[in-house]
């Protein structure tokens, strides 16, 4: 994959994010933020973030992509960010809400005025695109640091410190908490209960949540055979949460799309490291040029057949 050479354009930071207000299906309230394109508008972008990490630390790729012409939303999942509730003690929910409610909501708010709508996903958003009853509205994903979550697709020393963190941190914060305090670990945004036990749960297979028995009511598979909308997934060779073995585990049930795998290495970007998050740094301008050239490609349909 070919990286365009990134200049930084002055007129993105003055972009500002708009609040909107959203209503899940279920009636529960969440907070996005619209990035209004510049100049003549070409399409529009949801952008489906990771696990515990709020709409914000989007938004320098936001502004940038609204500056190339795309109107852009991104989204704070109920429980995480601008869609907290008071307190998360005792918040239930479900983690597949974020992507069959809370993602489908933001999908339903693009207006369908005839321009194509495209999605960029970071980590959970890979697993949401999957799960949405309304991806058929997309014209092309992209995703990045995507991965099955599984301890041993992870190097050796990567899997110590995420077992740690299910078997004896994990346990010991949430019986304290009633929540996943991630924010006092530096990892990110505070997590519902019910999240952190499904991703524990799910994370013990090696195909996450499509190897666990009691998701067989989900028919998960069937769904994610459903897609077919063109898709990218990237991943760093230096992303020790989700390295490329990770990835191809979990993007195989995108058996119907047409899907190409593509592995990072950060020096093509100039780069020291990418990780799991350093693709959304602003660092990484190169690779998001790359990416909306991709996605705005000549012949994409508003509506994919």
């Amino acid at each position: 994959m070919s990286l365009l050479t990134g200049r930084p354009d002055p007129a993105a930071d003055a972009i500002p994010g708009e609040p909107l207000h959203l209503r899940a299906a279920d009636g529960f309230g969440l907070t996005a933020l619209r990035y209004a394109a510049l100049g003549s508008r070409q399409g529009h972008l949801v952008v489906a973030g990771a696990t515990g990490v709020p709409q914000r630390f989007y938004r320098r790729f936001a502004q940038h992509a609204a500056a190339q012409g795309l109107e852009v939303l991104t989204l704070d999942y109920r429980g995480i960010g601008l869609s907290r509730p008071d307190t998360l003690r005792g918040f239930e929910m479900d983690y597949l809400d974020w992507a069959r409610l809370d993602l489908a909501a933001a999908v339903d708010a693009v207006p369908d005025d005839g321009l194509p709508l495209f999605m960029v996903g970071h980590s959970y958003g890979g697993h949401a695109f999957g799960l949405l009853p309304n991806h058929q509205r997309v014209a092309r994903f992209v995703t990045f640091a995507t991965g099955a979550g599984w301890h041993g697709w992870m190097p050796f020393a990567e899997r110590l410190r995420v077992l740690a963190m299910w078997r004896v941190m994990g346990p010991l914060l949430t019986r304290w908490k009633g929540y996943l305090p991630w924010s006092l670990l530096g990892m990110g945004e505070d997590l519902p209960l019910p999240v952190y036990r499904q991703w524990r749960r799910w994370c013990g297979y090696p195909r996450y949540f499509f190897d666990d028995p009691a998701m067989r009511g989900e028919r998960l598979a069937e769904r994610f055979a459903a897609v077919r909308t063109p898709i990218v997934a990237l991943n760093a060779l230096d992303d020790h949460w989700a390295p490329p073995a990770s990835r191809d585990a979990f993007m195989a049930a995108y058996r119907n799309a047409e899907c190409r795998h593509v592995d990072l290495h950060p020096a093509s970007l100039g780069l020291r490291s990418i990780g799991h998050m350093g693709y959304f740094r602003a660092s990484a301008r190169p690779l998001w040029d790359e990416v909306l050239t991709w996605l705005r490609a000549d012949g994409v349909p508003a509506r994919p057949s």
